[in-house]
């Protein structure tokens, strides 16, 4: 890479920090009213997704989505996803547009100012402990009794090794989802680890393709049958992303 190019990727990953958290100073009198109570998530929920189409649009990112099932305005859903980049979060956001909570690593909660609110209105879980992952499961059966969809990337975080096509699932997602007897939402990101990766002198701005896939049915599943149902959504989207991979090889 160039000097140069060098330069100019640090400045734009830069200007992505300074994105994440304009916005929100901006709306920021707004952002504290409505996330101070449950009943107001909804109006939050708008405010986020300005929050992230101003990110993904002022990095030069424009999604590219292709949905193969409608999400239902009166039904929750459990949405789950590969995970491999920061924008993972804002993507989520822009593709859905019915409210829903994420269920994320407490790390998240650090980070000044996205920080706070990320704390005050989703659930963050400290991966080190099991009691944070006990009162997780109790608060996202308390959301989803609420009504409330919920997203989880079942990888757990992103994969240390880079070169992974998509990392083992996690149980949470499919037992949550099995004892509330709601839809698997399997979700694909294609190009986000290409585009902006946690690797900091990497990416550019571009196209990020998405494909929501057909709804999987819990409908009669019992806890017992969390592990097929985890292994059925991880096959989706592992199929689709070496189908991907498949394709530029070939170019």
């Amino acid at each position: 890479m160039s000097i140069l190019r060098t330069i100019l990727t640090v400045l734009w990953r830069i200007w992505f920090y300074i994105l994440l958290v304009i916005p929100i100073l901006i709306m920021f009198p707004v952002l504290v009213v409505f996330s101070s109570a449950e009943r107001l998530y909804p109006k939050y929920y708008v405010c986020a997704r300005i929050w992230a189409k101003c990110i993904l649009y002022g990095m030069g990112f424009y999604p590219e989505i292709k949905r193969m099932q409608q999400l239902d305005p009166k039904q929750n859903y459990m949405l789950v996803a590969n995970h491999t980049s920061m924008i993972d979060i804002m993507m989520m956001l822009v593709i859905i547009k019915q409210p829903f909570i994420f269920v994320g690593k407490r790390e998240l909660a650090k980070i000044p100012v996205f920080g706070f609110f990320y704390r005050k209105t989703n659930i963050t879980v400290d991966r080190n402990s099991n009691k944070s992952k006990q009162d997780v499961v109790i608060e996202a059966r308390r959301r989803l009794d609420m009504g409330e969809s919920i997203c989880i990337f079942p990888e757990g975080g992103v994969p240390e090794d880079r070169s992974l096509v998509l990392d083992t699932f996690k149980d949470g997602a499919f037992r949550l989802a099995i004892a509330h007897q709601i839809p698997i939402v399997p979700i694909t990101f294609y190009d986000n680890k290409k585009r902006f990766s946690y690797k900091f002198i990497s990416g550019g701005p571009g196209k990020l393709r998405v494909k929501i896939h057909e709804f999987i049915s819990t409908e009669g599943m019992q806890p017992g049958d969390r592990r097929d149902l985890r292994n059925q959504t991880r096959q989706v989207i592992f199929e689709e992303l070496s189908k991907d991979v498949e394709k530029k090889e070939a170019v």
